[in-house]
């Protein structure tokens, strides 16, 4: 199958006998990209590999921002540094921030009044009635709700898309099946903010006492903020489907589910007609050389014909691969080292097997 991408975006020296390079030189290459997704099955190691990706961005951008967008956040164990839903600055650099986005319900983050609803134009309103600032246990309905995460996290690539304060921001999703509802929010949005519009001049009175109990003013509905809302959503949606500004890169590791996986993200990518051009294949084992591990020599053969099924799949993809080390890959300098290997390949030769971080056997 074929990719979504310009080809001029990849160097003729970046072939390394026919097949594309092993790398994602190509996208540190593309200086319009703002947008990187990176996102695949649960356990794959997408957030050391965001991390990664991020390092390697931040050689070369002014400014990097990585946001998880997983309920079940772990930029900060990758790291070894406490983040929160605000960007921080992640030790050892000046231009690689991170944050961690929460899932919650956050009244304030759709622009709803924290008075409370009613506070505004109806009986009960106010801290003390009942309809006051804890909307009804409003915020505990809403966190109930599916899709919650993937709505808060929409809202805050809305809030980068008009600040855009910073040069390439970068996705550590969560696994596959929330992070394709994550991806429907644009059109899905535009379409339902589209046929409101439609629906103001017929039932405009609704409207306007809608707004008058979210406390508008006057009870008129502010039209102008739901169309700059509007305008935000298609933005977005047509930055998601410009291979110049943003890309997808799915992380596997070579086994079955994995690899079947993928193949069903790629295919629903293309739906949404997102640009992917790299396929990171995580955690391949390199037994050493003269190794009696049964084991890990029968994993081998298994993970090389995973290998193998993959560059048939994918002739038009960087398909950058792995290794499993010795030891997680946790803290700032173990994810900074392991980051070279999506520029530098991994040779196991080059490592001896007595070596810290070397590879497992």
């Amino acid at each position: 199958m074929s990719n979504n991408n310009n080809n001029n975006n990849t160097n003729e020296d970046e072939e390394l006998e026919g097949d594309l390079a092993p790398t994602i030189t190509n996208l540190l290459q593309r200086s319009t990209l703002k947008w990187v997704f990176v996102g695949g099955k649960g356990g794959v190691g997408k957030t050391t590999c965001s991390c990664s990706v991020a390092i390697q961005m931040a050689k070369i951008r002014p400014s990097v921002l990585v946001i998880s967008t997983d309920p079940a956040h772990n930029l900060s164990d990758a790291f070894n540094q406490k983040f929160t839903k605000y960007p921080t600055l992640v030790k050892g650099f000046d231009n690689l921030f991170a944050m961690e986005i929460d899932p919650k319900f956050d009244p304030e983050s759709l622009g709803i009044p924290t008075g409370g609803i009613g506070g505004q134009g109806l009986p009960g309103g106010g801290p003390g009635g009942i309809l006051g600032s804890d909307f009804m246990g409003l915020g505990d309905l809403m966190n109930s709700i599916p899709g919650i995460d993937e709505a808060m996290g929409f809202v805050e690539v809305m809030k980068q898309v008009q600040s855009m304060e910073y040069s390439l921001i970068i996705f550590d999703t969560a696994p596959t099946g929330h992070t394709l509802r994550f991806l429907s929010f644009p059109p899905t949005l535009e379409k339902a903010m589209n046929k409101l519009l439609s629906l103001k001049s017929r039932f405009g009175g609704l409207f306007s006492q809608f707004s008058s109990m979210m406390g508008g003013a006057g009870g008129e509905m502010d039209l102008t903020q739901f169309e700059t809302i509007k305008r935000l959503v298609e933005e977005v949606n047509i930055q998601f489907k410009d291979s110049d500004l943003t890309t997808f890169i799915p992380v596997c590791i070579p086994e079955f589910l994995s690899l079947y996986e993928t193949e069903r993200l790629i295919q629903e990518l293309a739906k949404f007609e997102m640009d992917v051009q790299d396929i990171i294949v995580n955690q391949i084992l390199y037994p050493e050389k003269g190794s009696e591990c049964k084991l890990c020599t029968t994993r081998s053969k298994m993970q090389n014909k995973y290998m193998s099924q993959m560059s048939d799949l994918y002739p038009d993809f960087h398909i950058i691969k792995l290794p499993l080390l010795n030891e997680e890959v946790r803290g700032v300098e173990a994810v900074s080292q392991f980051s070279k290997f999506l520029v530098e390949p991994f040779d196991p030769n080059s490592v001896p097997s007595s070596s810290s971080g070397g590879p497992s056997h």
